[in-house]
């Protein structure tokens, strides 16, 4: 799933300002957080709240490396919320939860640096 980690890799493939207004990356609170047992790699069952517009939804985060339930738990973060629900293992992924990966390749979640409403759009 994660392409390439290497941050001295170049950009991608130039896209078009109405391409980047498809992708609809959302604000949400995490409300819920449990170990998918199971998971090929560390993972948390998460559950998303992202306000009004679009409610509670559930995502599979590669997070545990650096983050305990209890951290993530009030904790805003990032997150596609218009792709197709995904299949991991026996669980499914409403929403891709948005990360980078640190040295070791491990995920820090990518999230405001002050809080702001539940369903802020990403411009």
């Amino acid at each position: 799933m994660h392409l390439d980690h290497d941050p001295a890799a170049p950009p991608g493939e130039t896209i078009g300002f109405d391409d980047f207004l498809k992708v609809d990356i959302r604000i949400g609170t995490i409300v819920g957080a449990e170990v998918y047992e199971g998971a090929r790699k560390p993972s948390y069952k998460l559950r998303i709240d992202f306000g009004p517009g679009i409610g509670e939804k559930k995502s599979v985060g590669q997070v545990a490396a650096l983050y305990s339930p209890e951290e993530l738990t009030g904790r805003q973060v990032a997150a596609v919320v218009n792709f197709p629900v995904r299949q991991i293992g026996k669980a499914l992924s409403e929403v891709l939860t948005l990360g980078f990966a640190d040295q070791e390749g491990r995920v820090t979640l990518f999230s405001p640096d002050k809080r702001v409403p539940d369903g802020s759009r990403l411009f």
